[in-house]
């Protein structure tokens, strides 16, 4: 809890910081990085070009502090488990948030400069200490649970034994551990860090789920290429894996993380998905085609076309193996007269009042953050509780979904 003198200079520099936020940690992330170069290799560096990253860590500090002076409502014990999953994929030590909070405070010394007082930086480092004790807690209950040791070291090698190049942008893998040993066992929904070396001293994580069914000694990535664009640049490390990665190779993988199922519940289940994020639905349909083939599932899938649609060829049999499924496809080009047996194409964007709901379901979200807003929003208007809907962000846009929250 914020001490109620530093809850007093929070409140009241909450608007001056909110509006420099960005600028703050612009800097922050100029100074850090010039201090320790190594940490680069921990963020994602289209993100940094992009500003994504910036805006993500101001979003998240603000919001906290608006948390603590009750100024928001957001739920953040479910944000700072999934803050917590994605840094214990990356191996997040404690020893990290003391640099991280030098040189963010030093940051928004150097931006608000003679505003900020000895009483309103002591304010802020409580705010932050606050919050990095929550995270350091909770991420070491993660290591204990994924068996990883007092040195925080959670990549291990696994060797890659199948590839198949799903889409002409999208691959997949399945690995097994290259010491022999068992693999872990997940839930859907869960993604393992995937780190590659670039070069000397440049490595380079990113999550994926994990798209396959659990419990198989394996696991699967399904890999989209990031190509460029005007505002961003391509994929570091899905152009590795695409152009670089084959049968036999070896990759570094940390234990599955994600605080989010693909299969809440046991009743019925809503799937929605778009693009990539079609993976965690696919694992959600293998697991419960194998172990729960009579729960009534829909899985409600957008992409722009059948040739870009991830993972299709194996739709069909999975939902034969579902004895109460629907599948509606929506393409923004529908290309063929070739449909999938049991499944509804529809052409263009995915309409929220279109989306069959049956009482009681439970709903799982992936895919870009437009899309799973306005598919919320849609379902919340629609009855749906906010708190059975859940969803899944990769990078750094975590808070978003659940600005319409209910």
């Amino acid at each position: 809890m914020l001490s109620a003198s530093s809850a007093s200079v929070v409140t009241a520099t909450l608007p001056l910081v909110r509006a420099h936020g960005e600028e703050v940690t612009g800097t922050f992330y100029r100074r850090m990085f010039a201090a320790h170069p190594d940490l680069l290799n921990l963020f994602n560096r289209g993100n940094q070009a992009t500003g994504a990253q910036r805006q993500a860590l101001a979003g998240s500090v603000v919001a906290y502090a608006e948390h603590l002076t009750g100024a928001t409502d957001l739920p953040w014990n479910a944000i700072l488990d999934r803050i917590a999953h994605k840094h214990a994929s990356l191996g997040i030590t404690p020893a990290r948030y003391t640099v991280v909070g030098h040189h963010l405070l030093a940051a928004v010394a150097e931006v608000l400069g003679d505003a900020v007082t000895p009483q309103i930086a002591a304010a802020w480092e409580e705010v932050y200490w606050l919050m990095a004790c929550e995270l350091v807690a909770r991420e070491a209950r993660l290591y204990h649970g994924a068996g990883v040791g007092s040195d925080v070291d959670v990549w291990r090698a696994w060797r890659v034994t199948g590839r198949t190049d799903d889409t002409a942008d999208v691959v997949s893998f399945t690995l097994v551990p290259a010491d022999g040993g068992p693999a872990p066992d997940f839930t859907p929904g869960q993604y393992a860090s995937v780190a590659v070396d670039l070069g000397p001293d440049d490595r380079q994580i990113r999550q994926y789920s994990l798209s396959g069914r659990p419990g198989l000694g394996g696991w699967r990535i399904t890999v989209k290429r990031i190509r460029a664009t005007a505002d961003s640049p391509a994929g570091t490390v899905s152009t590795y894996l695409h152009d670089t990665v084959a049968v036999g190779d070896t990759l570094r993988l940390s234990p599955p993380f994600g605080e989010v199922s693909a299969v809440p519940g046991d009743g019925p289940l809503l799937l929605v998905s778009a693009g990539i994020g079609v993976t965690p639905a696919m694992s959600a349909l293998a697991h419960l085609a194998a172990t729960d083939p009579d729960r009534p599932v829909a899985l409600v899938h957008a992409d722009r076309s059948e040739s870009t649609h991830a993972l299709r060829a194996e739709l069909g049999g999975l939902v034969n193996d579902l004895r109460d499924a629907t599948v509606d496809l929506w393409y923004e080009r529908v290309t063929s007269d070739h449909g999938l047996p049991g499944a509804r194409v529809k052409a263009g964007l995915v309409d929220p009042d279109h989306i069959p709901l049956v009482p009681g379901v439970r709903v799982h979200l992936c895919g870009p953050l437009e899309f799973m807003a306005v598919v919320r929003r849609g379902l919340l208007a629609r009855g749906v509780p906010g708190g059975d809907i859940a969803y899944e962000v990769f990078g750094p846009g975590m808070l978003r979904p659940d600005a319409d929250r209910r």
